[in-house]
């Protein structure tokens, strides 16, 4: 077990140092953020709450492929071979996870600053939409982090994980859409628990299956 932590914490540091050396991604995903907000800005100026609502999450699907899916990208397969000798492909795919958790994580903090930036804040309760925010961008690297590690065992094919990824992220961004509504108004949503224990026990399951089934796919 405590072999296993230190695996998981070497490898969030590999990824972590890597990304900190290329910069790449990031400065790509940053700049993708920036100009949508500014674009939509343009086009349309301050959209009212729900249309505020939507805009934001649709751009947070797009920044999660964008920054998610290189994460195996750049893991050819020698690289993934070598891994395979030195740790157990649980310890690999759990540092993946969390990882990804954590850029997505900071990618949702700042869409989320641009678009108060560029589109206002209509928000009554800022708090609440930014733990639902950070709740959703977890939600979303942990799918995303799967679909890109199947898509990976298949010779990168992004069709793949496209084809996979819909009927898996359709549920899961209407949800976080009807939950952060509740984030725009001051009277009780009703069904709100509900669909926080939904989206909670999606991620939890991603998780498990995750966990169970990597490991097979990583060794064929």
């Amino acid at each position: 077990m405590k072999n296993t932590v230190h695996q998981i914490f070497t490898l969030v540091k590999k990824d972590l140092v890597l990304e900190l050396r290329q910069q790449y991604a990031f400065y790509g995903v940053l700049l993708y953020i920036i100009s949508t907000v500014f674009v939509i800005n343009l086009m349309m100026g301050k959209p009212d709450d729900k249309l505020w609502n939507a805009l934001f999450w649709v751009i947070q699907l797009f920044v999660a492929v964008n920054a998610i899916a290189k994460s195996f990208m750049q893991e050819n397969r020698g690289r993934l071979l070598y891994f395979y000798s030195l740790v157990s492909p649980r310890a690999f795919i759990a540092a993946k996870l969390i990882y990804n958790v954590i850029l997505m994580m900071l990618m949702s903090l700042i869409a989320l600053v641009c678009s108060f930036m560029f589109l206002g804040n209509p928000l009554t309760n800022t708090f609440y939409f930014v733990g639902i925010v950070l709740l959703g961008g977890t939600s979303l690297s942990l799918l995303f982090t799967v679909l890109a590690a199947i898509a990976a065992q298949a010779n990168h094919n992004a069709a793949l994980m496209a084809v996979m990824g819909f009927p898996l992220m359709m549920p899961m961004l209407m949800l976080l859409a009807n939950v952060s509504l509740s984030a725009f108004v001051t009277v009780y949503q009703p069904g709100l628990p509900k669909m926080f224990f939904l989206l909670g026990g999606m991620d939890i399951l991603i998780i498990a299956l995750t966990m169970v089934l990597f490991p097979f796919l990583w060794k064929d």
